[in-house]
Order: structure tokens, then sequence, then C-alpha cells
């Protein structure tokens, strides 16, 4: 697959920032990875689009626990509340043959198997049972459909579709 030129200047969301935890402006992150260690390979990571240094970074469970450099009290952490933690794509290791992070395919065109267009990947979602595209038509309506062969595949520049299971 050859990503779009853009893809060095993305950023990926590796957690959020749940809410405060303590006094002392630690934060609790909701991971999206399965492991701190994503966190912990990266000494910068934008935190609601402003780098921020991360000086401890602990598991506590089903979350992390934070401190971020330029926030000192249960107040400024509180009001990061929501905001993501990410970082450059370009920090991130190279992917195996079939791998893929969301941001990468989020604003792919979509074609049918003639190669008429069908519209953009405007997201991805994942409740479980494996990745479902939300396609953008033109005229403004969305789709989900499931990210497997046949129903949808990743070809160098865009996504294949199958039209069939667009609603």
């Amino acid at each position: 697959m050859t990503l779009p030129a853009t893809v060095g200047h993305k950023r990926i969301a590796l957690a959020a920032v749940a809410g405060a935890h303590g006094i002392k402006g630690e934060v609790r992150l909701k991971l999206f990875a399965d492991s701190l260690a994503s966190l912990r390979a990266h000494d910068r990571l934008y935190v609601g689009g402003e780098i921020r240094a991360v000086s401890d970074l602990r598991d506590a469970g089903k979350t992390a626990i934070a401190r971020l450099d330029g926030v000192n009290d249960r107040t400024a952490a509180e009001a990061l509340r929501g905001q993501l933690v990410e970082v450059d794509r370009a920090a991130l290791p190279p992917l195996e043959e079939g791998e893929y992070y969301h941001a990468d395919l989020v604003g792919l065109p979509c074609v049918d198997a003639s190669s008429a267009p069908v519209g953009t990947v405007a997201g991805i979602e994942n409740f479980g049972a494996g990745d479902l595209l939300e396609i953008l038509f033109p005229d403004g309506k969305r789709s989900l459909i499931p990210f497997r062969d046949p129903i949808a595949v990743l070809g160098e520049d865009r996504v294949i579709i199958d039209r069939e299971f667009l609603a």
C-alpha cells in the first residue's frame, strides 16, 4: 500500500485523558493500545494539540496514570479531560504487510470494482467484531461497512468497495 503524502504529518491517538488522578496534577489515561509500551516509547506526546513531556507513566489496571510537564494541580489535570494523547505518525514503527493505522485510512477515496467514485472514508469504528469503515457519500449521507475482503479492500491509495454492502 502506498500511503498519501500527508501520512507523515498526521497524528495517531494512543490514549485519551479520562480525568484527574489525585490533587498533584496527574491524569488518568484511557489507552487505545494493548499496553503502556506504545506510550513509553515516546518522550513527548501531543495532549490536546500541545506538546507535553511525560515525566512519569504507570499502569493502573484498566487505565494508566501519567504526570505531564506543565500540569501541576488537579484543576489543570481536569481541564485536559477528553483530550487525545497523540504522537506524530512518522514517529511510529513501520507496519507489516496488511497492517494499518486508522488515521492512514481516514480521507482515502472509495471506489467500486470499476473504479467509479463512491465516497471517502470518514472514520473507522470497532465494536468488537472487527473494523467498520464509515463511508461519506458526496450527498452527505454516511454508511458503515465491514472492512474485510471482499466487502472493502485496501488498494494502493484508495479503498475498493462492493456496492452491494452499502446502505
